[in-house]
């Protein structure tokens, strides 16, 4: 009876330390959040004359309707525009490179697979100059479609080699049967691989979306003018425009997140399995 009692004590402070933890977490990652959405509906001066986390005198839209009117839209609309292209032809890509490392037996399976994912530590930034360089050699200089290929052939390494380990867990019982009743590999990977493939595909979607939406390097470096430029441009363009205005800043780095976030409350349940899916192997 002793070491059931001590047993469960022990265990009601475990799951105590644990709920602590996990509050602590909770408060810091949502206070950043907090403080950039109650700021953004206050006045210019208001932040500065009350304290940062105290509510608004009144809640005043003005500061997103600024912003909203001062070409936000446009930036919006090119942000989705490459995400969007880069995202699909990325994800094609990827599982047709994961498909044959991952079910098929050949001589350089390993090199291959060792040197895409060797590609994973080469750091981006020293490609600026090579593909500005290339850009404009393909006369794509200052163009939202100059940022597809970057995007693409960075985001491959990784994505190959989370997606070769889910394609891998696939029994191959399926497959084998498959090909008994006369599939080609061709039928069999758009018919069968590619939609159970679908939670791995989610996973790698919201990974690199997140990453494509926030990049700034390339889209600064390979756009020029205003007209081709992406949403995380903008933030930069109006931080130096409103540099002494605190709650235009935030509202724009509200109106930047939001779209991330209602995208991740809706689809995280799909993350998850994503990511625990090809753990287990059928």
């Amino acid at each position: 009876m002793n070491s059931i009692r001590t047993n469960r004590i022990r265990s009601r402070l475990l799951w105590g330390l644990a709920f602590f933890a996990a509050g602590v977490y909770l408060v810091i990652s949502i206070l950043p959040f907090i403080f950039m959405v109650l700021n953004s509906f206050k006045g210019k001066f208001e932040m500065l004359s009350k304290g940062i986390f105290v509510l608004p005198d009144r809640f005043d839209f003005s500061n997103y309707s600024t912003v909203l009117t001062g070409g936000f839209c446009h930036y919006f609309l090119n942000s989705v525009a490459v995400l969007a292209v880069s995202m699909c032809v990325l994800l094609f890509v990827s599982a047709c490179a994961s498909y044959p490392l991952a079910r098929f037996r050949f001589r350089f399976a390993n090199p291959v697979y060792a040197a895409i994912v060797a590609c994973m530590s080469i750091p981006v930034h020293i490609t600026l100059i090579p593909i500005f360089r290339m850009s404009q050699a393909l006369r794509v200089y200052d163009t939202i479609w100059a940022l597809t290929g970057p995007y693409v052939a960075f985001g491959v390494p990784v994505s190959v080699f989370i997606l070769t380990g889910f394609m891998a867990s696939i029994p191959h019982e399926i497959e084998e049967s498959a090909e008994i009743d006369g599939c080609s590999k061709y039928r069999i990977f758009f018919s069968m691989i590619l939609p159970l493939s679908v939670p791995g595909l989610s996973t790698l979607a919201i990974y690199n979306g997140v990453n494509m939406w926030n990049e700034f390097s390339f889209a600064y470096t390979l756009t020029q003018s205003a007209a081709n430029r992406t949403l995380p441009l903008a933030v930069w363009e109006f931080q130096g425009q409103y540099a002494m205005n605190t709650p235009m800043i935030m509202a724009v780095l509200t109106l930047s997140l939001l779209p991330l976030l209602i995208l991740f409350i809706f689809f995280q349940n799909r993350l998850i399995k994503g990511m625990t899916a090809g753990a287990v192997k059928g």
